[in-house]
């Protein structure tokens, strides 16, 4: 019998860990569902204030961007906005 519990042991230990996974895994799920919810609220203020999200949008994604990278495709855009006879 003390050989069983000794064997049954490390299955144990991996379900509790498998279900501490899960369940922290759930809790900041719920956790980015809340702030998925608060960005969309403070883009609909944006909206109501008179601001374009779309513009608010492009913005975020701009200052995301590594800013020696941003200006490459920037030059390579107007290149090929030139090519093609747009002008900005």
């Amino acid at each position: 019998m003390a050989e069983e519990d000794v064997s049954d042991a490390p299955a144990g230990f991996a379900k509790e860990q498998l279900k501490s996974f899960i369940e922290r895994i759930e809790r900041l799920e719920e956790e980015k569902k809340a702030i998925s919810d608060d960005i969309k609220d403070v883009f609909a203020e944006a909206k109501a204030n008179g601001f374009d999200v779309k513009a608010l949008r492009t913005i975020l994604k701009i200052r995301k961007e590594d800013v020696d990278e941003r200006k490459e495709h920037d030059a390579i855009v107007e290149l090929y906005c030139q090519a093609l006879g747009i002008f900005m």
